[in-house]
């Protein structure tokens, strides 16, 4: 479905096997994980688990998740991609994770544009949708400065690290 997007300053492409220590590095950081809804790996066959759960749900057009790689030093410093895709309604909800390291440098927005482009551009996905727990000030702030619509607070939305939580719903439609 993707192979790959360029950006400016970093190109994604689609997860390989070749990414789990790199993405292990990320996935195990508990400040990355923090507000999503895996528990901080602790084994790279975890990360290698992930990896096949993406291409399964890749395979099935359910879910799509890219490796972004920054241009200049050739790292792997996240991922990003669509959570869910519902083609009879032209919906997908976006999620994405970058290494502490690179946040506040913009790479957030910069890939999740990109994603926006192709989804509209290519998916003819019409509504992007982004959860967003309330307490996730820098994720609020991404979704803020690419304009997507803020549509409320869903309670106790979903269930994740043995707990109910609240997600604020934001949109962007073509």
């Amino acid at each position: 479905m993707i192979e790959q997007i360029h950006t400016k300053r970093l190109y994604l492409r689609k997860m390989k096997m070749a990414d789990t220590h790199s993405l292990f590095k990320i996935w195990s950081d508990p400040e990355v994980t923090k507000f999503m809804n895996i528990t901080n790996f602790t084994h790279e066959e975890q990360t290698k688990e992930m990896i096949e759960l993406f291409d399964q749900l890749a395979e099935e057009h359910k879910a799509i998740r890219l490796t972004i790689i920054e241009k200049e030093s050739n790292e792997i410093i996240g991922s990003c991609g669509f959570n869910s895709f519902d083609v009879e309604r032209a919906t997908a909800e976006i999620g994405y994770d970058l290494a502490k390291a690179y946040w506040g440098k913009g790479y957030a927005p910069e890939s999740i544009s990109a994603l926006i482009e192709f989804a509209f551009t290519t998916l003819n996905i019409n509504r992007i949708e982004a959860k967003v727990e309330p307490g996730n000030s820098n994720s609020i702030k991404v979704v803020e400065k690419l304009n997507f619509t803020f549509e409320g607070t869903f309670q106790e939305y979903d269930e994740s690290k043995e707990s109910f939580y609240d997600v604020n719903v934001y949109s962007f439609c073509k």
